[in-house]
């Protein structure tokens, strides 16, 4: 899978509404851009609607942001992912607000609609809002994005877990098959074994606490907010190169003694949720190591498989060339590279020749479990 850089939050340092999709000319060029990615043998992406745009005013929805990549998804013969809200909302809803809830609720309804009108009954594949741990570090506990907020993380984590319950059961209300990706942030959290034992405490609940999101969306952990275990369908997992680290801080870098292998991590997440599809919906690296990371991350993956974990995809993300969130820097990455003006797009033949020989290698394992099976 590729998955295309969509965030649109404000930031804290000037309150910018950043749009990532406008800033890489991927709205102007979706057409193009999915045609590339098919013919990378890439069929599924995923890509976000931009709620900011499209319901500037209460209530009142203009689509002409979203139809064109609806609709070059389909004639590029892609399947889409789509976020619905991927940090982003329209000014003046205070996020904290039941008006919050019920606009999200009703915008994600209309969503539903317009795909259901445009695609011939295919089943819609939606992550109702993206990154709620992260959001919630970021944007409830740390200022570093709207809400702005310090030390509102766990209220944050609540208010955004009831956006994604709403969110399901308002597209359901307009079509029961669609399937729902969560997808929300993998991580490790470690100590040296001479750390105190407080230290010790603290990482683990560090680590308990990347499932909090999960966890209310099924219901299992603060109920009162409406979730289910029908309302958590595929696990969506976002791993990087940084996504382990020890309770000081540090990365934990991949080769140290107390770096969890990704396919045990995966094995994990697979124990606690039981056989819900699983898929990792962002990985990725810069630079010129994007295809030894998806080295790594093929060969973990297909450990998982071999341990029964049912792993249906990787997405590259971003796959394409992005400007950075703070700083705007161009940051090489993914398989697309696009020019400095964003006007012209390029393959990175090095990640392209790593994908084809992960796909390899990946068919025949699958080959192999299929005889076993039988």
């Amino acid at each position: 899978m590729g998955g295309f850089e969509s965030s649109s939050h404000r930031r804290a340092d000037d309150g910018q509404q950043l749009d990532l999709i406008a800033a890489t000319r991927h709205d102007e060029q979706a057409l193009d851009d999915y045609r590339l990615l098919a013919a990378c043998n890439l069929g599924t992406v995923r890509d976000a609607l931009r709620w900011h745009l499209i319901e500037a005013e209460p209530g009142r929805y203009d689509w002409s942001s979203f139809l064109p990549t609806l609709r070059a998804a389909r004639q590029a013969g892609v399947q889409v992912i789509w976020d619905l809200c991927h940090y982003g909302l329209p000014h003046g809803v205070d996020i904290w607000s039941r008006e919050f809830l019920d606009r999200f609720a009703e915008f994600c309804a209309a969503v539903a609609w317009i795909v259901r009108a445009e695609t011939d009954g295919e089943v819609p594949f939606y992550c109702p809002v993206n990154e709620i741990n992260f959001w919630a570090w970021g944007g409830g506990d740390h200022a570093r994005m709207y809400p702005y907020a310090s030390g509102r993380g766990p209220e944050l984590k609540r208010q955004l877990a009831r956006a994604a319950i709403v969110a399901i059961e308002a597209v359901r209300s307009v079509e029961p098959r669609a399937r729902f990706v969560k997808a929300e942030p993998l991580i490790h959290v470690t100590t040296p074994p001479e750390a105190p034992w407080h230290d010790v405490a603290g990482a683990a609940e560090h680590r308990e606490a990347q499932f909090e999101a999960f966890d209310m969306i099924a219901g299992r952990l603060a109920p009162e907010l409406g979730g289910s275990e029908a309302h958590l369908d595929i696990i969506g997992l976002n791993f990087y190169p940084d996504n382990q680290l020890f309770r000081a801080g540090d990365t934990i870098p991949l080769g140290h003694w107390l770096y969890r292998p990704l396919g045990r991590l995966l094995e994990d997440v697979h124990a606690r949720y039981g056989n819900r599809p699983i898929l990792l919906t962002e990985t990725g690296a810069e630079g010129a190591n994007g295809a030894g990371w998806l080295r790594y991350i093929g060969g973990e993956v297909r450990a998982a498989l071999r341990a029964g974990v049912p792993v249906e995809g990787i997405c590259i993300y971003p796959v394409m060339d992005y400007p950075g969130w703070s700083d705007g820097r161009h940051c090489r990455c993914g398989l697309i590279r696009a020019e400095r003006d964003w006007s012209e797009r390029a393959i990175n033949k090095d990640l392209l020749d790593q994908l084809g020989e992960e796909r390899m290698l990946l068919s025949s394992l699958m080959t192999g479990l299929a005889g076993t099976r039988s």
